[in-house]
């Protein structure tokens, strides 16, 4: 029988440095934070704790709430790396046009058993599967037995991109794959997945009518360069189906009028930075989402290419926003003397901001006393970097990474423990996937396999260079 949150044992996490992420923003040095069930009971310095409670050192550490990522393929987990080198292009054909169809119902539980445990392991407690590959209902169930097989807190956001979404979200095995698996289950959320390509016909019209029916939220890929556009988002408002609780990803091409409308229908924005700045979705919009005051979430998209913590996003992030302003002010002979987005404002996309997404900030995304317990402590005595503790924000966003994790909670539950995952047997995860590669790698045969991950590279002509009658190489030299 499974442990309630009532049977748990208490935990106090002692004389951390607590990012509340609170409406203040608190930062509290050598504070301890309480937690009793499912609930975070107490927050101050050197609490009075109840008999057996289990105490974690958290001094030199911070304290920060689950990390929450709005946007996630868990599916494609099981191919991690296989696209370092793909253009977006080159996604589209291996997922929705080729391979993606050869997945069974065990390679989406392969991939997302991997992603599910991946993502506890980098301090994300709450993450959307953005799960496009449940091309029957068999490979929806196979996905939420996956991630009822972690004790992570998931939404599982249904999506086939190999039917249009009016088709699939009509069937009768969808509906009944609703009324068995969905049961509002607070560790389980749901949306619909899809996207709107801006045919002037609308055929995405009956998907939004099942999604108001079912009164869930839709999840969308907005502003994709050369796939999903204004028009998209033109039709969803003229049509009355942007909603608040509308998620859209990405959001990286489109218009003022898109980001408007957005902002006005109380949607948000799941930025993927890495995604963004690499495939070619469009330059990261965070300097523009910022500017209409859309509320801002952060992803990590799919481990086919990146790296599947929010770190890395909170990290790269920062780095193309910034780039952007510095390379505006240069091109009107300008410079930037402060920074308009901190590093705290990402901290806060990564934890708040995730909530707000979700609809669940009164239970998520801060620690406050009352809310759910799930926690994060970024702690690591074997490490250089995490000492000196200066600015702390600035050292998530900066300086940790997955490998300072020392302890999750979930929940009230401790799912990571002294830098080990608790109760997990990555030998079983691993042997899920070993055996979906294999499959996958036999299906395409070798030279498409190695065709695959590695795109041919056109040829590219250097430019002549013209100043061939001297050596100068630079601008410092005397007399330039």
């Amino acid at each position: 029988m499974a442990e309630s949150a009532a049977d748990r044992r208490p935990v106090v996490l002692r004389g951390g440095t607590v990012l509340t992420m609170d409406g203040r923003h608190r930062v509290l040095a050598d504070h301890d934070v309480l937690v009793v069930g499912d609930r975070i009971a107490a927050i101050g310095p050197a609490l009075a704790v109840p008999d057996g409670t289990e105490e974690i050192a958290a001094a030199d550490g911070i304290v920060l709430p689950g990390m929450i990522d709005t946007h996630r393929h868990l599916w494609q987990t099981a191919m991690r790396g296989y696209g370092a080198d793909w253009t977006l292009t080159q996604y589209f054909v291996w997922y929705y046009l080729e391979w993606g169809k050869v997945f069974r119902p065990e390679d989406v539980h392969a991939g997302n058993l991997l992603g599910a445990v991946e993502a506890l392991d980098a301090g994300v407690t709450t993450t959307v599967d953005w799960s496009h590959g449940l091309r029957t209902t068999a490979h929806a169930d196979a996905a939420v037995d996956a991630l009822r097989a972690v004790p992570g807190r998931f939404v599982l956001a249904y999506g086939n991109i190999q039917d249009s979404p009016a088709n699939w979200t009509a069937t009768p095995e969808f509906r009944d794959f609703v009324s068995r698996r969905i049961t509002g289950d607070d560790m389980l959320g749901f949306q619909l997945a899809f996207d709107v390509t801006g045919d002037p016909e609308f055929p995405e019209r009956a998907a939004f009518e099942v999604a108001r029916e079912l009164d869930v939220p839709v999840t969308t890929h907005a502003g994709v360069w050369g796939a999903t556009s204004d028009e998209g988002i033109r039709l969803m408002y003229e049509n009355g189906f942007m909603r608040p609780g509308t998620i859209y990803v990405h959001a990286a091409s489109l218009s003022a009028d898109s980001y408007h409308r957005i902002a006005a229908t109380g949607g948000s924005v799941s930025v993927s930075t890495e995604s963004e700045q690499s495939a070619g979705q469009g330059y990261p919009p965070t300097w523009a989402i910022r500017a209409h005051g859309i509320p801002v979430s952060l992803s990590m998209d799919t481990s086919v290419w990146w790296s599947g913590d929010l770190f890395s996003a909170m990290r790269a992030t920062l780095g193309a926003d910034r780039a952007r302003e510095h390379m505006a002010a240069h091109a009107d002979g300008d410079t930037v003397t402060h920074a308009a987005l901190r590093a705290e404002q990402v901290v806060d996309w990564a934890t708040m901001g995730g909530a707000r997404a979700l609809g669940r900030e009164s239970e998520l995304g801060s620690i406050e006393v009352g809310k759910k317990a799930d926690l994060v402590l970024i702690r690591n005595e074997h490490s250089p970097v995490m000492f000196p503790l200066l600015n702390p924000y600035g050292h998530v966003a900066f300086q940790a990474q997955r490998g300072d994790v020392d302890t999750v909670l979930v929940d009230g539950r401790i799912v990571k423990r002294d830098h080990r995952l608790v109760g997990v047997d990555l030998a079983a995860v691993r042997a899920g996937v070993d055996r979906t590669v294999d499959y996958l790698r036999g299906e395409l045969g070798e030279e498409a396999w190695r065709k695959g991950m590695n795109p041919d590279v056109p040829t590219t002509k250097v430019l002549d260079n013209p100043y061939t009658y001297t050596e100068y190489r630079g601008s410092t030299r005397p007399g330039a």
